[in-house]
């Protein structure tokens, strides 16, 4: 019957998108970035002002080295810089990198192993001191330190690095990061070259922190901040304030252009339905998260100027942690693959306007994608319906039906439903079902904690770069396993020795040969996918209301919306 109705209540969902779609698509337009003289114009005629944001819920740390969501991600590209970053631009010129904190962007020395970085003068931090090569040097230690997501995936092939994730604490990448202030400049060492360096640099987990900041999660204390805004105030069950940073000069309008309001109040705690009425009431500018599927024809119909749907690198999909039962047996895995009904999952996100089925791991349109799908009746290139018939008769053979099974969802409208239909599926499929949905501002973290035995979740992924390694290397190594840390982000603890082997050799070839590498990492997303660690479910698009007064939208391809250049009326 929960079956019956979910698929009743898609098909009516679709045929009302339909109607709109039209509409909604072509409100997605990009505005082109102004040159040098027009921005001076605007921002004369446009800076000032209170820009409100909302959010059903806060996404946890402000601890930029820990923080892995792209929630936040958003808001640190106006407050935090690295010596490189991703292009504050609309469109893929957001895929460029540029210098940031570094002068240039260096050439390569040492057959690809050292790169030596000229640090600008006079970049000052938002508590008055200025920014110096000590402070670079200092940050990429803390980001072993505090035991950051990525040190096992991004920064492992630093000098040094083996040391730091044996021994964080007193980490010190000797060899690896040489900062020499007398010279200005900061030399980074490679155990070998690596040809996404300058991607993982430019992420905003390498932000450059006052050489004093803490070891430790920073939690709800604001660090300091480089970038044309600082966060004044942090409170997740309420709201996060940002002020105009009192020291900062733009100095790359490429890197970090000064931003147009004088103050952004993001809130957390509203309903969907509460953040829209605030929209359509000017009383917010803009929600982060999706509007309810049974609101978009309505919005779509009387707001398309002020509807943004753009495609996204990304993908929603359950990981079943290989160490737990049932999913432990790769029969159940392969099992609930072939269950899922994935046009159905895109039904309770919104439907096809909103989402597209997928059963692999990489997105459409990324390198090395190659479409194909294992888990559907009469498998080829593309998911058609399920196969419950295979999917029963695996978990008979498995020998689990009658286990219990939780499934952690996150507490929001569609995280809920997602949650609730999947365990619907396992019930079906013979388990003792049930589903939890805890805060958004949390669920993530606990989901990676081995502590907290999750058995399943529902959660997404996100690209922070273009390179097929952000999708496999980061979800599914097994240096991407930190036991016992909110920060494991291979949820699925899932560890394949020789996986791993052709992934690292992958990342070698695609310095001399990209298109042969992109021809390796398709055969890798096949081969995890036939191991099962997780089940995709469908690519998204990213869906911005904004109120009728927030004016300047830019979508960046890398980083998503771009806060800091919207103007408010």
């Amino acid at each position: 019957m929960m079956m019956g109705f979910k698929t009743s209540n898609r098909i009516t969902c679709r045929k009302a998108l339909s109607l709109t779609a039209l509409a909604l698509a072509t409100a997605t337009a990009l505005t082109a970035p102004a040159r040098a003289d027009e921005r001076a114009d605007l921002m004369a005629k446009h800076r000032g002002g209170t820009m409100t944001l909302a959010a059903v819920a806060a996404a946890g740390t402000l601890d930029t080295a820990i923080n892995y969501t792209g929630q936040y991600w958003q808001v640190f590209q106006m407050t935090n810089d690295g010596l490189v970053k991703f292009k504050q631009a609309a469109g893929t010129e957001g895929f460029k990198i540029v210098p940031d904190v570094a002068e240039a962007i260096p050439e390569a020395q040492n057959d690809g192993k050292t790169y030596v970085f000229k640090i600008r003068k006079g970049i000052m931090f938002s508590n008055g001191k200025e920014l110096k090569p000590s402070d670079v040097a200092a940050s990429f230690q803390r980001i072993f330190k505090v035991n950051g997501p990525t040190t096992g995936s991004f920064y492992n092939g630093i000098v040094g690095a083996d040391k730091c994730i044996a021994d964080a604490a007193n980490c010190t990448l000797e060899g690896g990061v040489i900062a020499d202030d007398a010279a200005g400049t900061v030399t980074i060492n490679l155990t070998q070259p690596d040809s996404e360096f300058f991607a993982k640099m430019a992420v905003p987990h390498a932000s450059i922190l006052p050489a004093d900041t803490p070891a430790k999660d920073a939690g709800t204390t604001p660090l300091p901040a480089t970038g044309p805004y600082m966060i004044d105030s942090y409170n997740p069950n309420d709201s996060m304030v940002l002020k105009r940073n009192p020291h900062f000069k733009e100095w790359s309008a490429d890197a970090q252009p000064e931003g147009y309001v004088d103050e952004i109040v993001y809130k957390f705690g509203m309903t969907e339905e509460a953040i829209i009425n605030a929209i359509q009431n000017n009383q917010v500018d803009w929600m982060f998260d999706p509007p309810p599927a049974d609101r978009l024809p309505e919005l779509g119909a009387k707001y398309a100027k002020q509807m943004h749907i753009d495609p996204l690198a990304a993908f929603w999909y359950l990981p079943m942690n290989t160490n737990l039962a049932p999913f432990n047996n790769i029969k159940v895995r392969q099992a609930l693959n072939y269950a899922v009904d994935r046009d159905a999952v895109v039904g309770l996100y919104g439907g096809d306007v909103l989402g597209s089925p997928t059963c692999q791991i990489l997105p459409p349109d990324f390198p090395g994608y190659k479409p194909f799908c294992l888990y559907t009746k009469n498998p080829g290139e593309s998911w058609s319906e399920p196969d419950m018939d295979k999917a029963k008769a695996l978990v008979k053979e498995s020998g689990t039906a009658g286990e219990k099974v939780t499934v952690i969802a996150e507490d929001n409208a569609v995280g809920r439903a997602i949650g609730t239909y999947v365990q619907s599926l396992l019930t079906d499929l013979g388990y003792d079902a049930s589903m939890k949905a805890i805060s958004s501002n949390i669920q993530f973290t606990y989901i990676q904690n081995t502590n907290n035995n999750v058995q399943i979740s529902v959660t997404q992924w996100y690209m922070d770069y273009p390179a097929a390694s952000d999708f496999l290397n980061v979800l599914l190594s097994c240096d991407s396993i930190h036991p016992g840390s909110d920060s494991s982000i291979n949820i699925a603890g899932y560890c394949n020795k020789d996986l791993d082997a052709q992934m690292k050799a992958a990342m070698t070839l695609s310095l001399k040969s990209p298109e042969a590498a992109e021809t390796e990492w398709a055969k890798i997303d096949h081969a995890y996918m036939e191991q099962s660690p997780l089940v995709p479910l469908f690519t998204p698009k990213s869906v911005n209301f904004s109120s009728a007064r927030l004016g300047n939208y830019l979508f960046n391809k890398q980083n998503r919306w771009v806060i800091s250049q919207a103007w408010v009326k």
